[in-house]
Formats: C-alpha cells, sequence, structure tokens
C-alpha cells in the first residue's frame, strides 16, 4: 500500500515530506514483530500512527488497547498491565485479567510510557525479553504474545541520564524510532488541515463553509501551534460555531489564537522569529546601517561647509548627529565631553564659503574604506559585544539576531 493510500485510509492530511517519511517508516516496520518507540509533541498525532502499524500488520485481527500510562495512578497501574488475584491487596475481591492478557496475540500502545514507575518498568522489560510476566500477588508465571508500540513526547534519553527511566528498556523500546513531526514543522499542511477540519464541522453543525482570507492563512501558517494539530482542529471547531461572517479575516482569527506575547510560546503571530534570521539579513542589516551612518555624515560635513567651518553652529543645529558620534567613537577615560570639531584656519584672509569649502577639497584627507561585508559584520558584532560587556544575549538583541547565529557567527569570524 503506497502513502496516499495509508493516508485515505487513516484520514492523514498532508503532503509535508517529513510526515511522508513518518509513514513510510510505518508502513515498511508494520509487518514485522519488533517494538517501536514513537515519539513527538503532544497532539501529534501518535495514536494514528500506532494505529497504522497496528492494521498493516499480521496482528491486525487481534486485539488492540491503547493505555496511557499518564493517567494511571502509581499504586495501581502493576494491577492494570499485569492483572492480580483475589485478596492480593485491599479491594481485590476477585482475580482480574491484565492489559498483556487480554492482548495476547495482538498489539498494546503504551502512551506516555516514560511516565511508568521504574518497578513497573522492570516487569515491562522481562515481557520484552521472553514474554513472561506475574500477575500481582501471584507467583505463578504467565505468558503472553503481545507486540509493543510505545510513544511520548519527552526526551526519553534525558530521563535515562536521570536515573528516571530504564537504560535496557529504552534500547528494547526504541528499536525502530519515528518521529511524528510538530505542525510548526509542516507549514504547508497547516491550511489543508485547517479546511478540512472546518468543512467536517460546518456539516456536523449544519452551517455555511468558512473561507479565510489571505492575512487569515498568513496568520494561521506563522503560528506557533504548540498544542499542533488537536490544538488547530479545536480551533476550526470554535470558528465553525462562533463566527458569524463567515469570511474569516486575519483579525477574527487573533480573537481565536492564544497571544502569545506574555507566554513561553517559541513564536509570536505575525512576526518573524529571531530563530529564522539567516546570514543574509545580517548582511542586509549592515548595510543598512552602513548607508544610514553615510548619510549622516554627508548632512554634518555639508552643515560644516555651508556655516564657513563655525562649529559651533553646526554643534547646536545638529545635536543628533553629535551624540551619536559620542557613543560611536571611543574616548579616553575623563575626556568624554572633550570631543570637538577643529575649525580649519585657511592661510589667506578670504573668509567666505567658496574659499573655505576649497580648503576642505584640498586638506580633507581621503581614507579608503574597507568594504568587506565579513569586516563590516566583524567590527558590529565586536561593538555590540565590548557595548554589552561580552554579554551574548544582550549583543544579540542589538544586533538583530539569535543568541545562537551570535554565538556560530562568533565561531566563524575567529572574535
Amino acid at each position: 500500500m503506497d502513502t496516499q493510500n495509508i493516508k485515505q485510509r487513516f484520514g492523514i492530511i498532508g503532503n509535508s515530506p517529513l510526515l511522508n517519511r513518518a509513514i513510510d517508516i510505518a508502513s515498511q516496520v508494520a509487518p514485522t514483530d519488533m517494538s517501536v518507540l514513537i515519539t513527538g509533541e503532544s497532539g501529534s498525532g501518535k495514536e494514528v500512527f500506532s494505529q497504522i502499524i497496528h492494521q498493516m500488520s499480521a496482528r491486525k485481527h487481534g486485539a488492540f488497547i491503547a493505555v496511557n500510562c499518564g493517567a494511571i495512578p502509581e499504586g495501581t497501574i502493576d494491577s492494570e498491565l499485569f492483572g492480580h488475584e483475589k485478596g492480593s491487596f485491599t479491594g481485590a475481591h476477585e482475580a482480574r485479567k491484565g492489559y498483556f492478557e487480554v492482548a495476547n496475540g495482538g498489539t498494546i500502545f503504551l502512551d506516555e510510557v516514560a511516565e511508568l514507575p521504574l518497578g513497573t518498568q522492570a516487569r515491562l522489560l522481562r515481557i520484552l525479553e521472553s514474554g513472561e510476566y506475574l500477575r500481582v500477588g501471584s507467583s505463578k508465571v504467565q505468558k503472553t504474545d503481545v507486540r509493543i508500540i510505545a510513544a511520548t513526547n519527552v526526551d526519553v534519553y534525558n530521563r535515562v541520564k536521570n536515573g528516571k527511566f530504564r537504560e535496557d528498556l529504552y534500547y528494547r523500546l526504541n528499536t525502530v524510532p519515528l518521529r511524528i513531526p510538530a505542525l510548526q514543522e509542516r507549514k504547508e499542511d497547516i491550511y489543508l488541515l485547517f479546511r478540512k477540519f472546518s468543512a467536517d464541522f460546518s456539516d456536523k453543525y449544519r452551517s455555511p463553509a468558512l473561507h479565510l482570507e489571505p492575512d487569515a492563512i498568513q496568520i494561521l501558517t506563522n503560528y506557533s501551534w504548540p498544542g499542533n494539530v488537536r490544538q488547530l482542529k479545536n480551533i476550526a471547531e470554535q470558528i465553525c460555531v462562533l463566527e458569524k461572517d463567515r469570511n474569516v479575516t486575519g483579525q477574527a482569527i487573533l480573537n481565536y489564537i492564544p497571544n502569545e506575547a506574555g507566554s513561553n510560546l517559541p513564536m509570536t503571530i505575525n512576526a518573524q522569529s529571531k530563530e529564522d534570521f539567516t546570514e543574509r539579513d545580517i548582511l542586509y542589516k549592515v548595510l543598512f546601517d552602513m548607508k544610514k551612518d553615510m548619510v549622516e555624515l554627508k548632512k554634518l560635513v555639508a552643515e560644516i561647509i555651508q556655516h564657513g567651518g563655525n562649529t559651533a553652529t553646526v554643534l547646536a543645529d545638529n545635536p543628533q548627529y553629535i551624540n551619536q558620534l559620542y557613543r560611536d567613537v571611543e574616548l579616553p577615560a575623563g575626556q568624554e565631553h572633550a570631543f570637538t570639531i577643529q575649525q580649519p584656519t585657511p592661510s589667506n584672509n578670504n573668509n567666505n564659503n567658496n574659499n573655505n569649502a576649497d580648503y576642505f577639497a584640498h586638506e580633507a584627507e581621503e581614507v579608503e574604506e574597507s568594504l568587506s561585508l565579513v569586516d563590516k559584520e566583524s567590527d558590529l558584532i565586536k561593538k555590540a559585544l565590548k557595548k554589552h560587556k561580552g554579554k551574548r544575549k544582550f549583543a544579540a538583541q542589538e544586533l538583530g539576531i539569535s543568541e545562537r547565529t551570535l554565538y556560530r557567527k562568533i565561531k566563524e569570524l575567529n572574535l
């Protein structure tokens, strides 16, 4: 079965290469009995992929049981998974089969597997290695033939390093890793998913179809979607029910999308993340800053020439340029206010503007400035670091780039 048929069968929407790769891996591993560890953010659709693996396997006629390990209390999870004998604990009025016994010959999907207690992890490892387990309160060894598919939205290896997850169990579960891309990694699919959800809800609630304006599509695409497909589906349902105007504008969309300005979310709506700045953006910034400085310098020189070298008038009329020079030029300690523009003294007594202009033209020493973008970029980074006393976070904010990009540029330029 090809990727497109799998999408149609399981209701998967999207054409992202990352999504297609995940579907391809799931279809290839399905016919085997290998354990699969599915990773991905909450709401990205991990359970759908467990269904793909089960339905395309030889166990498709057996039971499929999905267990949310994080929702079962630690004191009862062993009983839920492995069963218990009558009288094994308070309230055990009769023997009970566990999920591994019920799903014999089928598949168990352990969602949020990283939340399992360490004792339960040891029991699970034994099932993976030999298929054997003990009911709670029993000494009789039970056998089961179950395929285990696990899923988590956290970094399990970090939990291994912190002693919260068994390393041997991690490697047994992670025989085949399957990563589901987050919604913000498949931006080209966001509008397709919204159209599908809005059409479904319009049919369900018998309301007119929605139409998104271009600015609304842009906001949906640029939003970070921390809740992934689940969050997008919920917002589509809200808009279908609550929005009276079926031509939805960007401003209307903002009423349903949470404001990220004061939150810990990674992006802001309708704005470029600092992580998205590239070297081209840095070079553009350098060029624009150079152009601005040159224009201001030309204005200042023109003012000096027009006033016949009268620097007092120029200083009074152009405080913004002079203050900028104070900030940009490094002066010795104690001489911060000693910066002055020297008034030229021509050899003749003719003080007309033409002679002053000729004086500037002949006396000015032409200095060839480096036009290398790499040099300008290096100078800007050095100035920003010196201004903020080596603090990269603030230097990066000053430059308009991310701290990670600044660190990379420092290494590249050997600063």
